[in-house]
């Protein structure tokens, strides 16, 4: 997995054998941090990074410089790895990692973001409790964004404060502000 741009670009990263996660694509990645890029704010940034698999959307937003990541994963091989890689890149001060299910986080969390990025494995299909508890408990910062990564083929339109999305091969990122 390589990093696209800013102070970490051309790092690569490599995962163990049967890492249980499938990484964002760069070009799925490029494509969403292009939306971000010329359609929200991007700097000093609080995020949560939930279902955070191999790392690449979390290690892209420090690199760009963009704000601090809270990163949520209930795998201890994701949490291992994610360590190590954050180790390699002293970066341990603008990041701090969780080990929770994604629907345990948010029933929990105290904090508040200005930007939520959620990748829940494919198989995965309450979209819908994702959206409400980040919304009901108000988890998400007045104009923050929430995007949603799933399959092409999952549509989420229908749910509320959906306001786009964009599919980047058998990708598709749901933005809901």
């Amino acid at each position: 997995m390589r990093i696209i741009r800013g102070k970490y670009k051309t790092r690569k990263y490599k995962f163990p054998k049967g890492f249980p996660s499938r990484p964002t694509t760069d070009f799925a990645k490029e494509g969403l941090f292009n939306i971000l890029e010329h359609n929200y704010k991007n700097s000093n940034l609080n995020i949560l990074d939930l279902c955070v698999g191999t790392g690449s959307i979390s290690i892209e937003f420090l690199s760009r410089e963009i704000g601090k990541v809270v990163a949520v994963d209930n795998n201890q091989k994701v949490i291992k790895h994610l360590k190590s890689v954050i180790k390699k890149l002293n970066c341990e001060d603008e990041i701090t990692v969780y080990k929770s299910n994604l629907i345990t986080f948010l029933e929990n969390t105290e904090l508040q973001f200005d930007l939520i990025f959620a990748d829940p494995p494919y198989s995965f299909k309450d979209y819908d409790s994702i959206i409400k508890l980040i919304y009901n408990r108000n988890i998400l910062n007045e104009n923050g964004v929430l995007i949603i990564e799933h399959w092409k083929n999952i549509e989420l339109e229908n749910l509320k404060q959906f306001k786009f999305s964009r599919i980047y091969g058998n990708v598709k990122f749901s933005f809901f502000e």
